[in-house]
């Protein structure tokens, strides 16, 4: 039987269409990609991303958080219905994945989605949901991927209030088995494993991005990035540092193992009892991306501005809150480093490791530029901010030591290994690199 010329065309048209189709579904990326843009429209920068959600997709802003366990999205008043939305039911294995004690009348899965800029947490619905982000090679952005049934929980405006304009939620990078890491690693089976290279971006120039690998490297800016790294173990809060948490969780924010503080290459004397993680959870050194500066106790904090304001050896000027430690601008030379000013260095697991905070990552200018000061800040003047969500005991002595905050991160290359517990870093201020020379405009 012979078949019409219209009937091969339609069926030739269809075999391809079939063909695409199965292509895009059996490919599965080695690593995903997101562009970081830095929010400087309010007092507090934090630093956001995009996504794609529901069915049909649409794009969603979250700032990123990442000691975050969970990403959340306001669910409240949205226009958009999407086919692929689903409750999370109580007796499901998703819901054990979140630790969950609570359910709804509807017997809907739920956790307390945190706003850990402001504090504020609510209770809200599990849903899963598509969501869509560009795949790499390391080199530059790729087609576009689905996943499908990606976990999230239901927030509301109240906890979506104090995010910036247009922002809907929160992306938790956290340790936690439902935190963006975990869920894109387990649904394409590649390396529990990803980086993030914070902009110093300004308003000034604000469509500059930073960038957010899933997956093992290349990290390719001017060069690969993945090749210069220095590790340090990650540490394990037994006692979770999170706004909303149940008795008995580990806390999913990132802490490294600090020996001591050097400035100018020479030890500061402190009291290293509190760089150590007690029994209750207090002490030690965690890193965050909600915290713009770095926090400190009050006895670390004096000993490392002093030793500072020694080493430096120029006049300090009214301080500028929230910091401490300020100088005029004029009194201070200025290379493509940033300020010239002693370096400060948390030692690791031995004298051979250590993070050091050259000028762009430790001094700010604030008000007229005419002050310079120290961007680290005493968590006895930081007041019920020193963590962000209210942990602090006395004024003075906050349930962390140190705070690294998100000023000392940017142009630092992090890479967070969970399969190895171990923390990859480097400074691309020495690398002569850039956290915006990702090519997002490239695509396979």
């Amino acid at each position: 039987m012979s078949l019409s010329p219209k009937l091969l065309i339609f069926l030739s048209f269809l075999s391809f269409t079939i063909s695409i189709s199965i292509a895009q579904t059996s490919f599965k990326p080695k690593a995903l990609v997101l562009p970081i843009s830095k929010d400087t429209s309010s007092s507090t920068p934090q630093y956001t991303t995009q996504i794609k959600q529901g069915t049909p997709l649409v794009p969603i802003k979250l700032t990123l958080d990442l000691g975050g366990g969970y990403f959340w999205a306001n669910c409240e008043k949205t226009n958009h219905v999407s086919s692929t939305s689903k409750p999370i039911l109580c007796t499901s294995s998703q819901c054990s994945l979140f630790g969950s004690n609570g359910c709804s009348s509807k017997k809907i899965c739920g956790r307390s989605p945190s706003n850990t800029v402001t504090g504020v947490s609510t209770y809200g619905d599990i849903h899963s949901d598509t969501v869509s982000i560009h795949s790499t090679n390391g080199n530059y952005s790729t087609r576009a991927v689905s996943v499908p049934n990606f976990l999230f929980i239901c927030g509301s405006k109240v906890v979506q209030n104090g995010l910036p304009k247009g922002v809907t939620g929160m992306a938790g990078l956290g340790r936690t088995k439902v935190s963006f890491p975990s869920q894109l690693s387990s649904a394409f089976s590649f390396k529990n494993k990803f980086a993030i290279c914070l902009s110093s971006a300004s308003s000034s120039f604000p469509n500059s991005n930073g960038v957010l690998f899933f997956g093992d490297g290349p990290y390719k800016l001017n060069n690969d990035v993945s090749k210069v790294l220095t590790f340090t173990p990650l540490v394990t809060n037994p006692i979770s540092t999170a706004p909303s948490s149940f008795l008995g969780e580990k806390s999913p924010e990132y802490f490294i193992g600090v020996k001591s503080i050097k400035v100018s290459d020479k030890n500061v004397k402190l009291n290293t009892t509190l760089l150590s993680i007690d029994r209750k959870g207090f002490g030690g050194t965690k890193i965050s991306t909600v915290n713009p500066y770095t926090v400190m106790e009050t006895s670390i904090y004096k000993a490392v501005a002093e030793a500072f304001v020694k080493e430096l050896g120029i006049p300090t000027v009214a301080p500028v809150a929230p910091f401490g430690t300020c100088f005029a601008s004029k009194d201070i030379g200025f290379s493509p480093m940033g300020p010239g000013v002693p370096g400060i260095e948390l030692v690791l697991q031995n004298e051979k490791v250590k993070w050091s905070f050259i000028g762009a990552n430790s001094m700010v200018s604030v008000g007229n530029s005419d002050v310079i000061c120290l961007g680290f800040v005493d968590a006895g003047q930081y007041g019920a901010k020193a963590d962000q969500v209210g942990f602090v005991v006395g004024g003075s002595k906050p349930m962390t030591a140190i705070t690294i905050g998100a000023h000392q991160l940017e142009n630092n290359l992090l890479q967070f290994d969970l399969d190895n517990s171990r923390l990859g870093f480097s400074s691309l201020f020495l690398e002569h690199d850039n956290c915006v020379n990702f090519n997002f405009t490239s695509s396979a």
